[in-house]
């Protein structure tokens, strides 16, 4: 019996597959063009399913390194199964973070796995199980950016690349984010077993407010400008230019009206 237990604990679940078939389905649509007539809903469904996809693998990475770490209370909380609903509140872990992407094209760490931090021992232990959700991201980022590093476009559907670049930008902005070292972050995650234990104590209460401080930072023009910036760097180094994530976001948002794409070989 417990063993039948521990393996439903870790079957993926229906939810999760569901999401990459959508992803799958919506990324042929794009590339083949089957749907013409509404390429900018395709490109929508792909870069939404991959998005909270990526947010699925984020939350297991917390829940796999934690599991190997001592926590093995993970896997009763069904965070092994890579179902988005059992990470924390469906609205602020999923329903908030594709707001933002509709909104702003900013990669809204959403989702959260509890983790019984006092089964594990080990500073290095704590700081990788905070570390491994980002760590994610920027591996999906390297994913989606692929075909532009490696220089392999010949042949690739210009929908289809720029909705990998806006993916890829949405995977680079969470990475970011998430490794910033302010209380109730990944970044704070990773740094707080090298604090003292007074410290500790004095910015744990503002612990629920760092997310917001972070985003209200983010409206503020010179903020948002660095931020943005500090993306556009490290996608142009990775052979992403702002006018393929332009035209990603802009396909994204279909319900504006398709943008002109470029013709001819001028991008490429």
């Amino acid at each position: 019996m417990t063993t039948a237990i521990r393996r439903a604990d870790r079957r993926i679940s229906p939810v999760f597959l569901a999401l990459v078939a959508v992803m799958a389905v919506s990324g042929w649509a794009v590339w083949s063009g089957t749907l013409a007539a509404h390429t900018g809903f395709a490109v929508f469904l792909f870069v939404v399913s991959g998005w909270v996809v990526s947010l699925c693998l984020h939350e297991y990475a917390h829940a796999r390194t934690a599991l190997h770490s001592g926590d093995i209370s993970v896997e009763a909380k069904g965070y092994l199964t890579l179902n988005p609903l059992k990470y924390t509140h469906a609205l602020l872990s999923i329903v908030l973070p594709v707001i933002f992407v509709i909104m702003g094209g900013i990669g809204l760490p959403g989702g959260a796995v509890f983790i019984e931090r006092g089964r594990i021992q080990g500073r290095w232990r704590h700081s990788l199980i905070s570390a491994a959700g980002p760590l994610t991201n920027i591996v999906f980022a390297a994913v989606c950016t692929a075909p532009f590093w490696l220089h392999g476009l010949a042949g690739v559907p210009a929908p289809f690349r720029f909705a990998l670049a806006f993916l890829a930008l949405l995977q680079v902005t969470a990475a970011i984010l998430n490794f910033v070292p302010v209380p109730g972050l990944d970044g704070y995650g990773v740094i707080e077993p090298w604090l003292s234990y007074k410290l500790r104590r004095q910015v744990e209460p503002f612990a629920p407010f760092g997310l917001l401080a972070v985003f209200g930072l983010l409206w503020v023009p010179e903020v948002n400008q660095a931020f943005f910036g500090l993306v556009n760097t490290i996608l142009h180094g990775l052979g992403v230019s702002s006018l393929d994530t332009y035209l990603g976001q802009q396909l994204f948002r279909f319900w504006q009206g398709e943008p002109p794409l470029p013709q001819g070989g001028g991008l490429f």
